[in-house]
């Protein structure tokens, strides 16, 4: 075979496949992470929202506006071109793990916003009449019936933030599309490399993907 997808072309990636192992390391890494603090945001956030005081409504609105409505990629830039500027220096994979959780968290804010809407509000009131606080009652009686609920789409928004991360390649984030699109460059080798690197993408998310429709479809059925 000749062309892009020649025998020499498929050999010259599978020799340097430990360079892309490296990136794909390194994206799980950094999509780990990013998932961590995301959760950590959208519960705050989400949390927030469902609360009386007007202001804190406010400006979680403002946020989740402005993370999405504009692309992940001029964020990212701001991030990297602005924050040096004011004194903050921040490591490549820091900053790809605050630029993914900023963005994928406005979502999950949405998210838990619904799921703990969706609770009957009766159950929060009969919590309040036992003597429970507000933050307690949250905590025993309405999370976990919201987490069951917004698990799959949460679950979609982690699948999200994993393709994501390869807008870091903008960055040289070190990230597997980086790895990708620097080889490629560099070897002038493009059709073996962006398919295996879609295939490496795949190996991460479609497990993630189907648990999320198992989780619907279960979420369905208890409905």
């Amino acid at each position: 075979m000749t062309g892009p997808f020649s025998l020499h072309n498929w050999q010259a990636w599978f020799s340097d496949w430990s360079y892309f192992a490296e990136g794909f390391l390194r994206t799980v890494y950094i999509s780990l992470l990013g998932l961590f603090f995301t959760l950590i945001i959208g519960l705050i956030v989400g949390m927030l929202l469902c609360g009386r005081n007007r202001v804190v409504i406010s400006i979680c609105k403002g946020y989740m506006s402005f993370f999405q409505n504009t692309p992940l990629v001029i964020q990212i830039f701001i991030y990297y071109n602005v924050l040096p500027k004011l004194g903050i220096r921040l490591g490549i994979v820091v900053l790809g793990v605050m630029g993914l959780a900023l963005y994928t968290g406005a979502y999950a804010a949405d998210i838990v916003r619904s799921a703990i809407r969706a609770v009957p509000t009766g159950q929060m009131e009969a919590a309040g009449s036992q003597g429970f606080t507000y933050l307690q009652a949250m905590y025993h009686v309405v999370l976990p019936q919201a987490v069951k609920i917004g698990l799959p789409p949460m679950t979609n928004q982690a699948v999200n933030l994993i393709k994501n991360s390869s807008v870091l390649a903008v960055i040289a984030g070190g990230e597997l599309m980086y790895c990708a699109d620097s080889w490629s460059g560099s070897n002038l080798i493009y059709g073996p490399t962006f398919v295996m690197t879609g295939v490496l993408y795949l190996c991460i998310c479609l497990p993630i993907s189907l648990l999320a429709r198992r989780l619907e479809k279960r979420s369905t059925r208890n409905v």
